[in-house]
């Protein structure tokens, strides 16, 4: 008894610390830096976190609370609360998304080791071609990985993961104390409305799914809900304390590069490679030359590629593992003597091969290949939270059929108007998301996403006819 009573006794705030760590990141600062016309990002953030991350944890608890048992996480909460055959689109949706973001992770390990060898942005001038071969061997490298269940790369995981985490907040701490311990140069920066104000353009709301993306994915934590102290009390302090949190990293961390950065004059490859430059900095105004930047461009590429693996292994056993057989083609179970599904990572080889070759038939530069890569993982990721507010709607609908220790609102109607409102921002953010004034590139942004979610409709067909 008095293990089960230590199991219950999550503190408000020690959730908000676990939830930090997984949600946010030093790349989610720079990207809106980039995107947002630098010290513009500051209002972007506040707005998306309070009309939006903050209801959307909210939804995350309740459902977590009352769905405890559920292992599946999101396909299970569709799964109980409208059927089967949803709960398998909800399960091939959250699968089917991480292929451009596994197309992704090769390129940002590249790049980190690039920095951690020649400590330069040399890599911003290969040839797009080359590099996405050599991407494409990286991948085949970790696929080979992943087929041995080495457990390892978890470890791996968590340790470049947890390292990188403190490094950003250090970067923050550190640059906001540098100009009084160090006498360095650094930008005076402008408070005037002018300047810190975004402009309401079509640049802003084509960049809404950039920061969407960076906040979602707290579903993760719906399995603590019921192990808080107080969860009906505790949970909204620990998610208000999240927001806050991570408001206060995305401001500090966006004055902080507005401190190296002009505002005005962003650098065009700092998607690329702002973090590194970051760092490299950072280590200037300290005196310890490319100290920082080395530990974080390693930390960063054992980080990409374990995680690389581990995306290429996790969201696949979540799919066959909780989804209805009779909706998945047999052969796709077939698994070897480590236990990793044979066919499905051939299918996962298949799609990701193609996202990663086809690319650098169109882009001829860099950085405006990585560009790219964020811009369509922020069209495609923030698929997945949508059936979190389509559960979340029919759970509201089916009113007190479903217990909850801890709601976010107990009004059925009012549920499902922050449910409908967070469902319909994301999509508006993800349809948005998709334009680009280059052709090639609007056409990817338009196939990708829709031939990976068609997909998942011919799955049922094909298993009509293998599963007899």
């Amino acid at each position: 008894m008095k293990q089960n009573t230590s199991d219950k006794k999550i503190l408000w705030y020690s959730l908000a610390f676990m939830a930090f760590s997984t949600v946010w990141g030093f790349g989610n600062v720079i990207n809106g830096f980039s995107e947002y016309g630098g010290l513009k990002a500051i209002v972007s953030w506040l707005l998306i976190f309070a009309i939006y991350f903050v209801p959307y944890a909210l939804m995350v608890g309740e459902m977590g609370s009352a769905f405890k048992e559920a292992g599946g996480g999101v396909s299970s909460w569709v799964h109980e609360t409208i059927g089967p055959q949803m709960a398998y689109f909800a399960g091939w949706t959250y699968w089917v998304v991480h292929m451009p973001y596994i197309s992704q992770k090769p390129n940002g390990a590249l790049i980190a080791a690039s920095w951690a060898v020649f400590q330069d942005s040399r890599i911003s001038q290969m040839n797009t071609l080359i590099l996405q071969l050599v991407c494409l061997a990286v991948f085949f490298i970790a696929l080979y990985v992943a087929s041995r269940g080495l457990g390892i790369l978890k470890v791996l995981t968590t340790l470049a993961g947890s390292a990188m985490f403190v490094m950003s907040i250090l970067f923050i701490l550190m640059m906001m104390a540098a100009p009084v311990i160090t006498g360095g140069e650094f930008i005076d920066i402008d408070w005037s409305v002018k300047n810190i104000m975004p402009t309401f353009d079509k640049n802003f709301f084509l960049s809404l799914s950039i920061l969407v993306f960076a906040v979602g994915g707290c579903e993760k934590i719906s399995p603590y809900v019921n192990k808080m102290k107080n969860p009906a009390k505790d949970f909204s302090k620990g998610m208000f304390a999240l927001a806050a949190m991570v408001a206060v990293c995305a401001i500090l961390g966006t004055i902080a590069l507005g401190m190296m950065f002009d505002s005005n004059n962003i650098p065009n490859d700092l998607m690329t490679n702002g973090a590194y430059y970051a760092f490299q900095k950072l280590g200037e105004y300290y005196h310890v030359g490319n100290l920082f930047v080395v530990i974080y461009a390693i930390t960063n590429c054992i980080g990409q590629f374990s995680t690389l693996v581990i995306s290429i292994d996790a969201p696949l056993r979540i799919l066959l593992d909780s989804a209805d057989r009779n909706y998945i083609p047999a052969p796709l179970f077939k698994k070897n003597k480590f236990g990793a599904y044979i066919n499905g990572n051939i299918m996962i080889a298949v799609i990701v091969s193609i996202l990663i070759i086809v690319p650098a038939v169109g882009i001829d530069s860099v950085d405006t290949l990585v560009r790219w890569l964020v811009k369509v993982n922020a069209v495609c990721m923030p698929l997945r939270y949508l059936w979190v507010f389509v559960a979340y709607i029919a759970l509201k609908r089916a009113g007190e059929k479903f217990h909850a220790e801890y709601r976010f609102v107990k009004n059925k109607t009012f549920g499902m108007i922050f449910g409908g409102w967070c469902f319909l921002f994301t999509a508006f953010a993800c349809i948005l998301g998709i334009w680009s004034e280059d052709k090639f590139q609007l056409a990817l942004n338009i196939i990708t996403p829709f031939v990976l979610i068609a997909l998942g409709f011919v799955m049922p067909m094909v298993a009509k006819r293998t599963n007899k």
